[in-house]
């Protein structure tokens, strides 16, 4: 079968979930990492065909793509601060906006006048990307990432095989961040990190099929009537753990940027500010003790 006959009939069925460019480009995206080919190989080389030997797992990948599979459950991997993290069923996949989260995370830990190692908390861990990328940029940082699942433990404990990369691994415990009274010899913490979860439940009818079907809802959901719930916790966790000085960043929803703003400032924090995404949406919320 030619590259390009695959690509285009791949495009074409994938076109009943995603739209005509996004469609092309997951298949581009699968033929690129299972064989190795550039996005215009079938352009510049019309002959190229698939090889026999790997059409069956090419085959097979894309129709679980056709199912609405996420492309980075399919592959087991997503991009992420340049990097490449482990997913798959039951973890979060790391989304763009986060790495602004990360990239804050990393200048607020450069401008810290500290004579040690910095300290970080992550809550609400999940796939470990963030903690991961603070340990990967701030190579003598302690990293301590909570989560209730331990599916998602077992990706974060082993992304890169779990050391080697950094000075010290980040270390990953399952904790559940709504009991915020549980004894936890870690502390204090210079930073305390978290995307937690913040999709309302009414929200659920604009989301894909792609997210709502196979991401896990504990990770993404929060209830109408108490949508906050995560922001209150992490602010209790801030208030146990975080130095004087220290600072706490967190992911929002964009359409409760105030009113989560509000839940720190009522928690006695300083300097508490909203932060914009790529798009200018109010997506962070930036506080310090």
């Amino acid at each position: 079968m030619l590259l390009a006959d695959f690509i285009r009939d791949g495009a074409a069925r994938l076109e009943k979930l995603y739209p005509s460019p996004e469609a092309r480009g997951l298949v581009l995206m699968l033929c690129r990492e299972l064989l190795g080919v550039t996005n215009y190989t079938h352009i510049v080389e019309p002959q190229t065909a698939v090889p026999e030997a790997q059409l069956p797992e090419l085959t097979a990948d894309l129709e679980r793509l056709c199912a609405g599979e996420p492309i980075q459950y399919v592959l087991g991997v997503a991009e992420f601060c340049d990097r490449r993290f482990a997913v798959g069923p039951g973890v979060l996949v790391p989304r763009p906006e986060t790495e602004l989260l990360v990239a804050e995370a990393v200048r607020t830990l450069q401008e810290m006048d500290l004579e040690r190692a910095p300290r970080v908390l992550d809550l609400c861990t999940g796939s470990g990307c963030i903690a991961w990328s603070i340990a990967l940029d701030i190579r003598d940082a302690e990293v301590i990432g909570l989560d209730l699942s331990e599916r998602a433990l077992g990706y974060a404990r082993n992304q890169f095989g779990g050391s080697g990369l950094v000075r010290q691994s980040p270390e990953f415990l399952q904790a559940d961040v709504l009991d915020t009274e549980q004894v936890f010899p870690y502390g204090p913490f210079d930073l305390i990190v978290s995307n937690p979860p913040y999709v309302l439940e009414r929200e659920r009818a604009q989301m894909r099929p792609n997210v709502l079907d196979w991401e896990p809802g504990l990770a993404l959901f929060v209830p109408d009537d108490d949508p906050l719930r995560f922001y209150r916790a992490v602010a209790r966790w801030a208030q146990r753990f975080l130095r004087p000085g220290g600072v706490g960043l967190v992911e929002i929803n964009e359409a409760l940027g105030p009113e989560t703003a509000g839940v720190f400032r009522t928690a006695g924090f300083k300097n508490v500010q909203n932060l914009p995404d790529f798009y200018k949406k109010v997506r962070f919320v930036r506080f310090s003790a």
